[in-house]
């Protein structure tokens, strides 16, 4: 699905809303434009809404399935491991497949491993059925990027992408309270089997109204970096992983997960070579000179840094709220889902602030806001009460919130319609990392400290590290600028 409209003039009905930021053009979008969001908007929900569900649920599995923890974990890692091998290729496969083949190879593979998964007889075929989940999770949120980059006007993208934002950040946060609802009530199977009729309703949806946006091009694929991709996006998640992991000891990272961060990042290296010596014949599996605009790389490392702060609360807070307090898991689900509802309702309307006034107030105040939180999570205590820690979650995510919209429309506004799959890509890929790591490196943390001074030491220490590391993205947020959209490959000024 190429998107360089710009470049190549084929008399596209689309071309006309790519509107980037000179002044032709009518700002209002098309009824078809809309529909097409929406329904990719619709699907991004249920398929991310999928990754977080089975958290909770782990416990449930391994008394059902017969499998102890470091095996059922593998239904969590499993499915990162598949996302982050997956992502960087979704570059190549944006450009070379429609827009509604794409579309359908998503959600094909995602109903298909969810249908897989309601009627697994055990693990092993439940596993796979979460790769094969996995696969079209990947595949989703790039499209979805790279579609409203195609046909959103740079000045209605904030607003859009304040929507987008509702899809990444409240489905993660509904996760956990979703699954707690059913393992309620039903048995562990009706946690797919209620995803599946809305997934098998998106893929109908998007079936019959999808349209193709631009033109696919011949682009030939380099097998090469898409082995590559396997040691290295997927070691470094699996290392990281593995030693945040904390299966059923403090005694620190164990040989293999340091033999596969370190695999991990030298595969990584050769990956990065591979890009650079392929760039210089136009054939990049991952284009790696979306760096050459300052306000991507700005925004990408801002978003890894958000990341980690909110993967690390994400598994802090659950684990804080039922060990130290002794919360059920539907209890914990429901104190964090103010938090995570209010980061969504939130999304749209820190758009239009967005479109009005730039990135620089939204993020220097979000920023701040997601450090203080993360400061005053380091001094709970076994007395703290719930209605505070639900209020500081609150505040957490919507300093998140004031950080997500503005990072990925700023960085992806500057970017040449040719470079729209491959950013989006790269942003993708580089929050499933930065995912693992803030998890790895906190729930280490709090091992290590936990085994020797007890839980609530722990929790401090981790809290702390997470405040520590998030001070960086008050310094990225004053870097921030508003941008115009680029209407020729030509790079930014650096």
């Amino acid at each position: 699905m190429s998107t360089d409209v710009s470049s190549n003039a084929h008399g596209d009905p689309v071309a006309p809303a790519t509107a980037t930021g000179q002044a032709a053009g009518p700002v209002k979008m098309s009824r078809e434009s809309v529909t097409i969001i929406v329904t990719l908007l619709v699907a991004t929900f249920v398929v991310i809404l999928n990754e977080t569900i089975m958290n909770v649920a782990l416990q449930r599995l391994m008394v059902d399935l017969g499998v102890d923890a470091p095996t059922v974990q593998w239904l969590s890692t499993g499915f990162m491991l598949t996302m982050a091998v997956v992502i960087p290729t979704t570059g190549f496969i944006l450009q070379t497949l429609s827009t509604r083949a794409v579309f359908m190879l998503a959600m094909g593979l995602f109903s298909g491993g969810t249908l897989l998964a309601a009627l697994a007889p055990g693990f092993e075929v439940l596993l796979l059925a979460r790769i094969v989940q996995a696969g079209g999770t990947a595949i989703m949120l790039p499209l979805l990027m790279t579609t409203i980059l195609t046909l959103v006007p740079i000045e209605r993208r904030g607003a859009v992408m304040g929507n987008v934002s509702i899809a990444i950040s409240v489905a993660p946060a509904m996760g956990p309270t979703v699954s707690g609802l059913i393992l309620e009530h039903f048995t562990w199977r009706f946690m797919f089997v209620f995803v599946l009729p809305v997934a098998l309703a998106a893929f109908a949806i998007g079936a019959r109204f999808l349209t193709n946006i631009g033109e696919s091009e011949k682009t030939k694929l380099d097998f090469l970096s898409v082995l590559l991709t396997v040691p290295a996006f997927g070691g470094v998640v699996y290392g990281l992983s593995q030693i945040g992991g904390g299966h059923g000891g403090q005694s620190g990272p164990g040989t293999a997960a340091i033999v596969a961060l370190a695999v991990g990042v030298v595969a990584m290296l050769a990956f990065v070579f591979r890009q650079l010596k392929l760039q210089k014949k136009d054939a990049p599996l991952l284009d790696l000179r979306a760096f050459n605009f300052r306000m991507f790389t700005v925004s990408v490392l801002l978003m890894v840094v958000a990341m980690i702060a909110l993967f690390g609360a994400v598994i802090l807070l659950p684990l804080y709220l039922q060990e130290i307090r002794g919360l059920k898991s539907l209890e914990t689900g429901l104190a964090l889902l103010p938090g995570g509802l209010a980061m969504g309702l939130l999304g749209p309307v820190i758009g239009r602030w967005f479109d009005k006034v730039g990135p620089l107030p939204l993020t220097v105040t979000g920023s701040v806001m997601m450090v203080l939180s993360l400061w005053q999570f380091s001094m709970l205590d076994a007395g703290t009460a719930v209605w505070w820690i639900v209020t500081l979650h609150v505040v957490l995510s919507l300093g998140l919130a004031l950080l997500f919209t503005p990072a990925f429309t700023t960085g992806l506004n500057p970017l040449p319609p040719h470079l729209y799959s491959h950013g989006s890509a790269i942003m993708s890929t580089l929050q499933q990392v930065a995912g693992a790591a803030g998890t790895a490196l906190l729930v280490s943390i709090y091992a290590v400290v936990a085994a020797g001074s007890g839980i609530v030491a722990g929790m401090h220490a981790a809290f702390l590290t997470a405040a520590v590391i998030a001070v960086a993205a008050v310094v990225l947020s004053a870097m921030m600028r508003k941008t115009a959209g680029a209407g020729h490959p030509a790079p930014a000024a650096h």
